[in-house]
């Protein structure tokens, strides 16, 4: 009874649930068709309205299509009005061209009958001419003939004598005007030379010192000289064994002479002779430790040199070794002038005239300073110092202009650069002048002996005369040989000599004097 009412409670509520179930899937299923009708009216409406828009933008699409449509259509028949016309003025070119081509042919065909019927008139008077040259050609050979025999020479020697003379004739002229002319060119380039070189030289100051080749050592006391030659003058020996100078001891109080054509070796001497009598220690083994330093301070010393000389002188990027060779040029004299004096007086000189005459002046300076570097060799060698020294510049890398520079300072190669003249100009200045420099007088004699026998190997010249120091030749001829042409062409040619075969300072003024005595003795 229990069990069967418990069943029947449990399958009514199973119903129940059931019956809610289906009720809430019926509720459900309504409003989901509501949901998909709602979503199907608003689907219809937005493909309404999206076939109402693109309606519209196709119709913009075609408006904008048609006005397109019609400018291109505008603007190509603009072009196409443009083109035919275009074509038609060049048609109306075109028939111009035509009938003045025709014109032309006409009047061309006019021309070259004209031109045959002149051609004809001209062969008729070639002809003529033809026979007149004939005659004339037997005239002339008649007449020829006849001056002959009047004459008693023939044609050709009577040419041959006319042209030797015309020839001789020429050549005195020619000689005359190349005078006029090298004089006219000389006064007009001496005039402006003069005027740069003064200028130069005047705003150049230069200290005159001559280079002796002995140096006085003082002393302060005459016994000093004992300590200084040493026990059976082993001091002295080793001194100028150790230095290459010769020491002068003599009876000169307070003083001893050191002799050497070196003047590096001098100043070595002298400053180890200066510690050395400083110190006191005099011997042998001494003497060599302090030679030997006093060369390691000499060697630092000319570095400083040439690197303040370089300095002072705005000359940059100068090789090492150059610039040792330049502060041993403070140790060399040449003619008595001090070497380094006279590179930097260059240096100076090249670099105003260079830019008086608008070069450039730190290249001149530079070719200035180191013209004369071949005068400081650290090896012997046969070659010129001029040579050498152009041979060292090239191994240091220096430039083309001043290796040129260098080498031609004595005309010993040929010149290729403008500034090489100018180098050439202010070395000859800075020797020349007065007291900068002295020669040997053998060396002198012997100069002047040259010249006056240069001028004496012309035919004509009487006598020669060297004066002012050899800075002007007077030449005296024989009027009876000599003319005055001659006189000209004898001074213009011995100058030319002078200056290929002779070295000499300066320059040397030729002057030819020819005159006509009559002397008579009245009893």
């Amino acid at each position: 009874m229990d069990s069967t009412f418990i069943y029947i409670i449990v399958t009514g509520i199973v119903a129940l649930l059931a019956g809610i179930f289906i009720a809430g899937k019926l509720i459900y299923a309504k409003d989901t068709k509501k949901k998909l009708d709602d979503a199907e009216l608003q689907a219809q409406k937005i493909l309404t309205d999206a076939q109402t828009t693109a309606e519209n933008l196709k119709k913009e699409k075609l408006l904008e299509a048609k006005e397109r449509f019609v400018q291109l259509k505008a603007e190509s028949d603009r072009d196409v009005l443009e083109k035919t016309r275009k074509i038609g003025d060049s048609e109306n070119r075109i028939k111009q061209k035509e009938v003045t081509i025709n014109q032309k042919e006409l009047a061309l065909d006019k021309q070259m009958k004209d031109n045959e019927s002149i051609k004809e008139n001209l062969n008729r008077q070639i002809d003529v001419v033809s026979v007149k040259r004939n005659e004339l050609e037997k005239h002339q050979e008649e007449h020829i003939r006849r001056l002959e025999k009047v004459a008693g020479l023939s044609a050709e020697e009577a040419k041959s004598q006319l042209i030797e003379s015309l020839k001789q004739e020429a050549h005195a002229q020619a000689l005359a005007i190349q005078q006029e002319i090298v004089d006219d060119a000389r006064q007009k380039a001496n005039k402006e030379a003069r005027k740069i070189v003064i200028q130069t030289i005047q705003r150049t100051a230069a200290e005159q010192a001559i280079e002796n080749s002995i140096t006085v050592f003082n002393l302060e006391s005459d016994e000093i000289k004992g300590q200084i030659i040493g026990r059976e003058g082993r001091n002295i020996r080793a001194l100028e064994a150790a230095t290459g100078v010769d020491l002068i001891v003599d009876d000169t109080p307070e003083a001893i002479i050191l002799s050497s054509f070196d003047p590096l070796r001098r100043e070595i001497a002298r400053l180890s002779l200066q510690r050395l009598v400083s110190d006191g220690r005099i011997h042998p083994a001494r003497i060599e430790e302090i030679v030997e330093k006093t060369r390691r301070q000499i060697e630092e010393q000319i570095m400083e040199i040439g690197e303040r000389t370089v300095i002072e002188l705005g000359v940059h990027g100068l090789h090492k070794e150059l610039v040792r060779i330049v502060g041993k040029m403070r140790f060399r004299s040449s003619y008595g002038q001090n070497l380094l004096m006279h590179s930097r007086e260059v240096a100076n000189l090249c670099g105003i005239m260079a830019a008086e005459l608008g070069m450039n002046p730190k290249l001149a300076k530079r070719a200035g300073l180191l013209h004369d570097i071949g005068k400081v060799p650290d090896e012997e060698t046969e070659l010129s110092h001029a040579l050498l020294g152009m041979k060292l510049a090239e191994k240091y890398g220096e430039n083309p202009a001043v290796i040129n520079a260098i080498g031609a300072h004595h005309d010993e190669v040929e010149m290729q650069y403008v500034i090489s003249p100018v180098v050439q100009a202010c070395d000859s200045i800075s020797g020349a002048r007065p007291g900068a420099r002295r020669e040997i007088m053998q060396q002198y004699l012997q100069r002047i002996k040259d010249l006056e026998n240069l001028a004496m190997a012309y035919p004509g010249v009487e006598k020669a005369y060297a004066i002012q120091a050899g800075r002007e030749l007077r030449v005296i001829v024989e009027a009876e040989r000599v003319t005055d042409n001659d006189s000209d062409k004898l001074s213009f040619e011995i100058a030319q000599k002078i200056q290929t075969e002779m070295t000499y300072p300066g320059q040397i003024k030729v002057t030819v004097i020819r005159e006509k005595r009559a002397v008579n003795v009245a009893r």
